[in-house]
C-alpha cells in the first residue's frame, strides 16, 4: 500500500504545534459508501476521535455541528456535487474545517485541484489506516491552532473597541510609528496628553511595551 507524501510533513506540523495522535476531536464523515462510513468511524473512535457520518454534503450541512476542533474527511467522487465541488463552497459557507479528501480513482490533475484548495491530503483508496490517522491528526492540529489565532484576534478586536475614541486614534498614530510629538500636532493636542492616551491605551490592550502594541496593532490590521 502506498506511503503517504504528506506522512512527514504531517509529523513535523503536529510536532510543532504540541499535537500528537492521541489528541481527540470531532471528526466529519461525509461518503456514500456505508461500509466505508463504518469502517472510519470504527477507526477513528478506536483512538478517541469523536465522530459524526453523513452520506452526503446535504445531510452535512443540515446537521448541527459542534464548536469544537475537528476536520471532515471528504469523499471526491459522490452522486450529485462532487467532493472538490463541495469542498470550495464550504468556506463560502462560514465552514472552515480542515478537509482530508479520499477517492477510489484518483488522479494527479484531481489530486493537485484538491491540495490547492487546501485539503490536508488526498489518499486513495484503499489507504493505510496510519495514512488516514496521520491526515486527520494533522488536520485537527490544524483547526485548533487556526481557533487559537482566531480566539486571539477576537479578543483583541474587544479590547481595542473598549478603547476610547481618541486612544483609539492615539494608538493607530503610534503604532505607524509616529513620535509623540507628530500625534499631538495631528490631532491638535498636547504632547503630554497624548502620552496619557497612549499609556491607557496600552494598559487597556495589556501591552507592556511599544513593541507590543505595534504587534496587536498589524494584528488587528490597524
Amino acid at each position: 500500500m502506498r506511503q503517504s507524501s504528506t506522512t512527514t510533513l504531517a509529523t513535523r506540523e503536529r510536532s510543532a504545534l504540541g499535537l500528537f495522535m492521541g489528541d481527540a476531536g470531532i471528526v466529519y464523515i461525509i461518503d456514500d459508501d456505508e461500509s466505508m462510513r463504518a469502517a472510519l468511524d470504527s477507526l477513528l473512535r478506536s483512538i478517541g476521535h469523536t465522530t459524526r457520518a453523513y452520506a452526503s454534503v446535504s445531510e452535512f450541512l443540515a446537521a448541527r455541528r459542534q464548536d469544537a476542533p475537528g476536520c471532515l474527511i471528504l469523499d471526491v467522487r459522490m452522486p450529485g456535487v462532487s467532493g472538490l465541488d463541495s469542498q470550495g463552497q464550504l468556506a463560502g459557507l462560514g465552514i472552515h474545517l480542515p478537509v482530508v479528501l479520499m477517492t477510489g480513482h484518483g488522479d494527479i490533475p484531481m489530486s493537485v485541484r484538491g491540495m490547492k484548495a487546501g485539503a490536508v491530503d488526498f489518499l486513495t483508496k484503499p489507504f493505510r489506516d496510519q495514512d488516514m490517522l496521520d491526515a486527520v491528526a494533522t488536520a485537527i492540529a490544524r483547526d485548533a491552532s487556526r481557533r487559537k489565532i482566531d480566539n486571539e484576534q477576537a479578543l483583541l478586536r474587544d479590547k481595542f473597541a473598549k478603547l476610547s475614541p481618541r486612544e483609539q486614534q492615539v494608538m493607530r498614530l503610534v503604532t505607524a510609528g509616529k513620535m509623540n510629538k507628530q500625534v499631538a500636532g495631528d490631532l491638535g493636542l498636547s504632547e503630554i496628553t497624548v502620552k496619557i492616551h497612549r499609556g491607557a491605551a496600552m494598559h487597556k490592550m495589556g501591552a507592556r511595551t511599544l513593541a507590543d502594541l505595534v504587534r496587536m496593532a498589524e494584528a488587528l490590521g490597524l
